[in-house]
């Protein structure tokens, strides 16, 4: 420390004008905190988990780390220490050749203190991934135990695999000397995760294959960070060869080096040879732990060996081994990724049934995966069969299955399975009142629509603008304007003030409405407000103007929108574009079009169909060819609406194999066929007396869930 110090007088002009330059720096900021200009890479980085302050006890002298220059700040106001830290200062100083002499100043003269929540901090906001990596090492010199801190490491990887890979070169080497400090087995365990997280599959074996020269000795911690490193790059062979070398070293492997392989081996698919590692862990004495067993669930699960899935269970039962969330949420993640929805939900149907006691998070990962494959039916059976074993949701799973429930299962069940849950207690969250009310007044079901809206506001969920532009937004996608308006003004009542986007719901909702002259009125009263018209303003009443046939009115709110300096998006051209062509003006659409992208506006699937659907109502197939050509070399994917347009055309003029051909080359292309596009082939090839073919397509979409219905109007 002596001989620092003196190397720190030597330098000291370099060191204070360095110094003296940053205090005023930052004095000047602290005392004009307004004028100070937020830093580019606080924000982007800044978590909350490290902004909220912990509470130490009084008179504690754990570090702390504050840039503030001799201004006493107490732990209460840690949140303010993290933004006030100059990472752009501590990056300057880090660039230096001679930066550790300059931390270490800042540091002596009680400018620098550590914390590991501000080191985080400091670690995360260098832009350099040499700077973190300098830091590190200083703190590793000052504050040994501090750099060991779990945060802090996981920091440093982090931002080393972000923004690196920082080579071992020898300027780094050299630089690291110089400062006094060594290449800990720590700090190299770290770099090589972040190489194996790279893909540096080679340069890890290299390394280490040299770690004599950096003053190391091969130990079981640093083999197993190297065969971790070479598993993560998709090394397997060069892990196996580095794992057969470490008796060679007098190091002796441990159940994380066989974790390790065994996840390799497993994600590979390649099972039985993780069988094969464990009886070796377990014969050198290291028994299977959850992490072990939760591998092997999720590599069985990979590999369709469901039998033994559910063996690994039991065996850990057998063993008084406890299954973790992580064990459950594979196995289920990994039945439903392995096989057909419908046969995952029996497969573990099946193995629950076996249960007395159903582990929550088993019960909501079914109801999410189920959920999220859009099986109602089976949500809404699992959910009422669990609850008979003590299984009872919270409200973010209860939201996503009645979310789910709403869209395919019968309304009236869908009530039951909320009001019997509301009886037991849940309090459902706004999104699921909302979405359920919003299925009753779409169904007509205005009285029960108005049950749960009245219970919702009874708790409290509708108390702030948001909350109240759902409910109007709600009433406007059933065509219930009074009582949208009603909303709107009960709004107000209770001291709330509606925002742009509470205006700009009730304009789309008249103009959806044919009610022109209440939208304009509405459009009057968000100007009288203070509010500027955006492009979502402009785009419903143009919706609204074309509805009601007003081309003409509609065209000149287009051109209004220029004066108002709003720029029209790809929505406002389509609606444009639609309704000329329903008007049979396609020429127009087509120099809309034009116009569109001369804009610098990339049109969408949206934007070509009615296009192509008038060519080919019109017999000109070739023009509507040429305009899918253009779509594909703008990377867009045809939908249902694209492909029946030219299956339509196809089929009216006699081409029927042209007709199959695009039918069957919809999933190639990423379009799944809807029941109106099967419907159309399928008549087709009735007509022609293809029934073989005809019920092949029929079954197959048949067991997809697509049933027969009529198309939408464009």
């Amino acid at each position: 420390m002596r001989r620092l110090s003196s190397l720190a007088s030597r330098a000291s002009p370099a060191i204070k004008t360095v110094s003296e330059e940053a205090y005023n720096h930052r004095k000047f900021n602290i005392e004009n905190p307004t004028k100070r200009k937020p830093k580019a890479a606080l924000s982007p980085r800044s978590t909350d988990k490290f902004a909220t302050p912990s509470r130490g006890k009084s008179g504690s002298k754990s570090p702390s780390l504050s840039f503030n220059s001799n201004i006493i700040i107490s732990d209460r106001d840690e949140e303010f220490r993290v933004k006030s830290v100059d990472h752009q200062y501590i990056s300057e100083i880090l660039s230096r050749k001679d930066w550790f002499l300059l931390i270490n100043h800042e540091y002596k003269a009680k400018r620098i203190s550590l914390n590991p929540r501000l080191l985080v901090s400091i670690l995360q906001n260098q832009e350099n991934p040499l700077h973190p990596l300098r830091f590190y090492i200083w703190v590793l010199k000052i504050y040994p135990l501090l750099a060991k801190n779990q945060s802090v490491r996981s920091a440093l990887a982090n931002v080393l695999y972000r923004k690196g890979p920082v080579i071992l070169s020898v300027e780094l080497l050299q630089d690291i000397r110089n400062s006094g400090c060594v290449i800990t087995e720590d700090l190299l365990c770290i770099l090589i995760g972040s190489w194996g997280r790279i893909g540096l599959s080679k340069y890890c074996a290299e390394i280490f294959g040299q770690i004599s020269f950096l003053g190391l000795s091969p130990s079981t911690r640093l083999y197993n960070a190297v065969i971790d490193a070479l598993v993560k790059s998709n090394a397997l062979d060069l892990a196996y060869l580095k794992f057969q070398q470490m008796p060679l070293d007098n190091c002796n492997p441990d159940r994380f080096t066989y974790n390790i392989l065994i996840h390799g081996v497993c994600r590979i698919g390649v099972v039985d040879e993780a069988l094969r590692l464990v009886k070796q862990m377990e014969s050198l004495g290291c028994s299977a732990n959850v992490f072990t067993y939760t591998i092997l669930v999720d590599g069985f699960c990979n590999a369709r060996r469901f039998d033994e899935v559910f063996k690994v269970l039991e065996t850990m039962k057998d063993r008084n081994v406890s299954p973790s969330d992580a064990t459950f949420r594979s196995l289920v993640h990994g039945v439903f990724r392995s096989v057909d929805p419908s046969k995952a939900f029996e497969l573990l149907s099946r193995y629950l049934e076996k249960e007395a006691v159903l582990p929550k998070v088993v019960c909501d990962t079914i109801l999410c995966c189920l959920s999220n494959n859009k099986m109602p039916r089976e949500a809404a059976l699992f959910l009422m069969k669990a609850r008979e074993k003590g299984y009872f949701p919270d409200s973010s799973t209860f939201n996503i299955t009645v979310t789910c429930l709403i869209r395919g299962l019968d309304v009236n069940k869908t009530c039951e399975i909320l009001d019997s849950f509301i009886e037991q207690g849940l309090r459902p969250c706004f999104n699921t009142y909302i979405s359920l009310i919003e299925a009753l007044f779409k169904a007509g079901r205005d009285g029960e629509g108005n049950r749960y809206l009245n219970e919702m506001l009874q708790v409290g969920l509708v108390s702030n603008a948001y909350s109240y532009n759902m409910v109007i937004d709600c009433f406007c996608k059933a065509s219930m304007m009074n009582r949208a308006s009603e909303t709107f003004r009960e709004m107000k009542q209770c001291g709330i003030d509606p925002n742009i986007v509470t205006f700009n719901t009730l304009i789309s909702g008249y103009s959806k409405n044919g009610e022109i002259d209440k939208a304009r009125s509405m459009l009057e009263m968000l100007l009288e407000h203070g509010f500027k018209p955006n492009v979502f303003t402009f785009s419903s009443i143009i919706d609204g103007l074309c509805k009601a046939h007003q081309i003409g009115d509609a065209f000149n709110c287009f051109n209004e929108m220029v004066e108002w300096g709003v720029a029209p998006n790809a929505i406002t051209y389509n609606i444009l574009i639609h309704s000329l062509c329903v008007v049979g003006d396609v020429a127009k659409s087509m120099k809309l079009l034009r116009r569109m992208q001369a804009n610098g506006i990339n049109p969408d699937v949206l934007s070509f169909n009615p296009l192509i659907q008038s060519f080919c109502r019109m017999s000109k197939v070739e023009k509507a060819q040429n305009l899918f050509v253009s779509m594909l070399a703008l990377g867009l994917i045809p939908d249902n609406f694209t492909y029946c347009a030219f299956i339509k055309a196809s089929c009216e003029s006699g081409r029927l194999d042209e007709a199959k051909e695009l039918f069957l080359s919809m999933e190639a292309n990423g379009c799944i066929p809807d029941s109106h596009t099967c419907n159309l082939i399928i008549d087709a090839l009735t007509q022609k007396a293809h029934f073989e073919e005809a019920k092949l397509i029929a079954r197959k979409y048949s067991n997809q869930g697509i049933s027969p219905n009529s198309i939408p109007v464009l």
